[in-house]
């Protein structure tokens, strides 16, 4: 919460040039992130797709990096997400667009950064130092301080006073506890964890801390794909984690809950008189507040499961992915 407030607070001067640099009118918006950052970045996606009008597409990196295609990259704005703005691959993809004439907006925790430096627009996620290897605080700041770019340029007041109130719904979401979520996934093996829209990208970073922190094969999927093939893995008791704020994907979150009960699935629901979280009052900025939930649920799931969530074996804090 205090890493929200005190982001917003350092944002305001920036807003005039976040609304000038819109004036140019963009035909879409390419998002270049990766890990929990490009999970920001679909949550980013969304909310410019329902608010905007205007598709938003996360390009994959290496297509420059690697492969050195010559993207088309004109009408459009960058939105470069990453907490240490040093990824060659997000370099390269950004000196690319530069070159193009096409505006680059960044988001890294600092300013002080090879990412920053070469963007138009630097914006600061003012997390201070992560001592942990999975990002929580930068993701969290990630995903508000995208929601506010883009309220800013679809000037929407309901989501903007949301969004200044969001540090208070996140201390509340801090005191939250899902109990019954944490007695199924600390003996599971493998877990699906579902979404639909601004959810969606919430239910990839929930899986993929699962994976990191806690060495449980978990899987995100959209609660309209999983009844195709994933729902076949499906039986008694197999733990399911469903995102589902009651917005204008409810019923058929509802009914992707009933036909994976049908099946012998554990489901546990946040919201719909399922487990508590606090609400923002604004349906889009929920899944912020939700996510704010779970990290201290994966937190306890950890360590219950005989790792430390802050020291995977395997991973390192920054990669730097050329």
């Amino acid at each position: 919460p205090e890493v929200v407030a005190r982001m917003l607070a350092a944002l305001a001067p920036r807003l005039g040039e976040l609304k000038r640099l819109f004036a140019r009118k963009p035909s879409h918006i390419v998002t270049i992130a990766r890990g929990s950052s490009d999970h920001a970045a679909g949550y980013c996606k969304y909310l410019a797709e329902i608010l905007l009008g205007l598709p938003c597409a996360s390009v994959g990196p290496s297509v420059v990096s690697i492969y050195n295609a010559k993207l088309a990259l004109r009408d459009c704005i960058v939105i470069a997400i990453s907490q240490s703005g040093a990824s060659p691959d997000a370099l390269a993809f950004a000196e690319a667009a530069r070159r193009q004439g096409v505006p680059v907006v960044s988001l890294t925790n600092g300013t002080d950064t090879p990412l920053s430096r070469l963007a138009h627009i630097a914006l600061d996620l003012g997390a201070g130092s992560e001592q942990s290897v999975a990002a929580t605080k930068t993701f969290i700041a990630s995903a508000a301080l995208a929601a506010r770019v883009v309220a800013e340029w679809a000037d929407d007041q309901a989501l903007i006073g949301a969004i200044e109130q969001l540090p208070d719904a996140l201390a509340k979401a801090n005191g939250i506890r899902w109990d019954a979520l944490e007695a199924a996934l600390v003996p599971a093996r493998s877990a699906y964890v579902l979404g639909r829209g601004p959810c969606l990208p919430m239910a990839g970073e929930a899986a993929l801390k699962l994976k990191e922190t806690s060495g449980l094969h978990a899987e995100a999927y959209s609660s309209a794909e999983v009844i195709h093939g994933p729902m076949e893995l499906v039986g008694p008791g197999f733990p399911v984690l469903m995102f589902a704020p009651g917005d204008a994907a409810a019923a058929t979150n509802a009914a992707t809950a009933e036909r994976l009960r049908a099946a012998g699935a554990d489901v546990h629901v946040v919201g719909a008189g399922g487990l508590e979280f606090a609400r923002t009052g604004h349906g889009l900025l929920d899944p912020v507040s939700m996510i704010q939930t779970f990290y201290g649920a994966v937190e306890r799931i950890a360590r219950a499961r005989g790792h430390d969530p802050d020291r995977p074996h395997l991973l390192s804090k920054v990669t730097r992915t050329v």
